[in-house]
């Protein structure tokens, strides 16, 4: 190698005879210095050998003399080779130097071309840069005025649809191109608080005109679709919900399709109903109304079902109609409308309701109709409201006119019972007329509590029905029994007014009634208690020695000294009244057998045997007194009141 150090001079001999010193000798020097040196710290030591280690291979003395030379000569090979390529570097520099310089002139040529170039073109760059700045100006002015149109103005296809011929047609791109010109209409208004007024007016009556000519043909077409609409049964489609909806915006056109709808719905509606009365459903299914015109209740009742389900079917289809529109009023409009088409069936109603009123099918039937006509007249009315004024009138009318009929039946019923009365049967029990208004008044009552109109109109129905029964039959009752005797008359009475008692008790909104022929009951009670009693002591012996007791006044002295109360008359009585305690039942008055009910004979037996027994009392304490001067009373009277009360309780 180039830097590989040459081997160092051989040392000199020492001196002979005289031994070197240990400092100054130059071998012992270096080789402590070569001891002394640490191998594995010297870096370039360590690469020198490293390197002639590769061409040093072989430890002779030949080598190791040749070795300087051989250093030598690997250094010089080293740097001719370096030599050699370096100068191939060298010429590779001046290639690219002449390259560099050749650059160097096309470029300083070609700056001054650019130079002459841009001087040239200098006028033409201020030209185009005008013009770029027009460019972007004209783009913006042509974007403003897409965006401007775009917002302002419609396109073709929704010109095409708003304008389209009467046959075409209306579609939901229809109402969408309707909605863009509410929306451009309501939008320009901002054009008319700026310097764009003009434009803003024109754009304004442009889609005015666009506007009214858009609702015109709308409005041709929902009237055309509202013709079609005359099959008992209508499907409103959803265009026909939007087209009202878009035409609330014009009251007059609005309200011209609902009458429209009312007229084309009236027709379908009175067609359906005749058709149910004389041909009935598809198939025969239903049968027709008028082959149950022998059953007057059926037959009305099936009318007034039908008129109620087609009534609600007709809402449904205005509410499904109308179910997008928001302005104000739209439930009064519906009702409004329903009136309409329900006005045409009320004169066929009406004519077959009076064929049947006016025939008089009998008090009973009479009632029954005119409570379905109130609960159908109380539904509609509720489907509807008053709005339907003329059905609901008409429905009312045949309500009053089936009312009156009846209580002018149940009127000549009752004058019939004033012009004939009968006398009691001789068990003093109901009479036959009696027993026939009763069982027509429990059918009344019966069909009355099983209607199912309003609670108060029944009741108020209730009170006037009893008012017109039950007054002429106790007028009847009392005219019957007028000759009669006392006790045959009371016993009579309290077996009518028992009769017509029981069959009050099992109706509702009867307690009035109830408690003023109890009151009259009790009445007619005392009666026939006071009569029993009198029965008892007269057949007991003590009706006259009662009596006695009665009117004897103290001046007139004692009791004993009276003719019919001496002590031998009172014996004889009491032996009388003992047989009546041994056998109570033995003295009943006949009339009490007669009597229907086992109560109120019992409550009249009770009663009057606690009359007996007060009668027995005062004549016991008379007998007793010692002012009356009857000698040994206990023989006379020989049972206390309290053992005769024991006796006959």
């Amino acid at each position: 190698m180039a830097d590989t150090a040459a081997p160092p001079p051989p040392p000199a001999a020492p001196t002979p005879g005289l031994p070197a010193a240990p400092g100054t000798n130059p071998l012992s020097r270096k080789l402590n210095k070569i001891l002394e040196t640490r191998l594995d710290n010297d870096k370039e030591m360590l690469e020198a050998l490293k390197a002639l280690s590769t061409f040093f291979v072989e430890n002779s003395l030949r080598t190791r003399r040749n070795l300087r030379g051989d250093i030598e000569r690997r250094s010089l090979a080293i740097n001719e080779e370096f030599v050699h390529i370096f100068k191939q570097v060298k010429e590779e520099l001046e290639s690219i130097n002449e390259d560099v310089q050749a650059m160097s002139s096309c470029c300083e040529d070609m700056s001054s071309r650019l130079k002459a170039a841009k001087e040239q073109t200098q006028d033409l760059i201020v030209k185009t840069t005008k013009l770029q700045a027009e460019n972007q100006r004209l783009e913006m002015k042509a974007q403003v005025a897409d965006a401007f149109i775009a917002k302002f103005q419609l396109t073709p296809d929704e010109m095409n649809l708003l304008r389209g011929t009467k046959d075409e047609p209306i579609t939901e791109d229809f109402f969408k191109a309707l909605g863009r010109v509410k929306q451009i209409h309501d939008d320009v208004k901002i054009l008319l608080r700026t310097n764009q007024q003009r434009a803003g007016l024109e754009i304004m009556e442009q889609m005015a005109l666009l506007q009214e000519t858009s609702y015109e043909r709308l409005y041709r077409w929902t009237q055309n679709e509202c013709r079609t609409l005359t099959q008992e049964s209508c499907d409103i489609s959803p265009v026909l919900a939007q087209a009202m909806e878009a035409l609330q915006d014009r009251p007059v056109l609005y309200k011209y399709t609902l009458d429209e709808f009312g007229t084309a719905r009236r027709s379908a509606v009175v067609r359906g109903f005749i058709d149910a009365l004389t041909r009935g459903g598809l198939g025969g299914t239903p049968r027709p109304i008028e082959m149950h015109s022998h059953d007057p209740l059926r037959y009305v009742g099936d009318m007034l079902a039908w008129l109620h389900q087609a009534t609600a079917s007709e809402k449904e289809h205005l509410e499904a109609m109308l179910k997008l529109v928001t302005i104000q009023g739209v439930e009064e409009n519906i009702q409004e409308v329903v009136g309409h088409i329900t006005e045409g069936v009320c004169r066929p109603l009406k004519v077959r309701i009076e064929q049947v009123i006016v025939a008089e099918p009998g008090a009973v039937l009479l009632y029954k109709i005119s409570n379905l006509l109130k609960f159908y007249h109380h539904t509609i009315s509720g489907i509807v409201g008053n709005s339907a004024a003329t059905l609901l009138t008409t429905i009312e009318e045949m309500h009053l006119l089936s009312k009156k009929i009846f209580f002018n039946s149940l009127s000549l019923h009752a004058s019939k019972l004033m012009d004939k009365v009968e006398l009691p049967p001789p068990d003093l029990g109901p009479s036959s007329a009696l027993n026939q208004t009763l069982n027509l008044l429990r059918e009344v009552l019966a069909s009355h509590d099983s209607s199912v109109i309003p609670l108060d109109a029944r009741q108020a129905d209730f009170v006037q029905v009893l008012s017109c029964v039950l007054d002429p039959l106790l007028q009847m009752c009392t005219m019957s029994a007028s000759n009669l005797g006392t006790a045959d008359m009371a016993t009579y009475m309290v077996n009518s007014l028992y009769m017509m008692k029981t069959t009050l008790a099992l109706f509702e909104f009867t307690d009035k009634r109830l408690e003023m022929l109890q009151f009259q009951i009790e009445a007619h009670l005392d009666t026939l208690i006071n009569e029993q009693a009198s029965y008892v002591l007269t057949r007991a012996g003590l009706s006259y020695i009662y009596n006695a007791l009665q009117q004897h006044k103290p001046e007139q002295g004692p009791l004993s000294n009276l003719s019919s109360m001496d002590s031998v008359s009172l014996k004889v009585a009491m032996a009388q009244f003992d047989r009546y305690l041994s056998a109570p039942d033995s003295l009943l008055m006949p009339q009490l057998n007669f009597l229907l009910s086992a109560t109120v004979k019992e409550q009249i037996i009770k009663q009057s045997t606690e009359l007996v027994c007060r009668a027995y009392s005062e004549l016991y304490a008379a007998v007793m007194d010692p002012s009356n001067e009857y000698k040994d009373p206990e023989t006379i009277l020989h049972r206390s009141p309290h053992q005769v009360q024991a006796l006959l309780s």
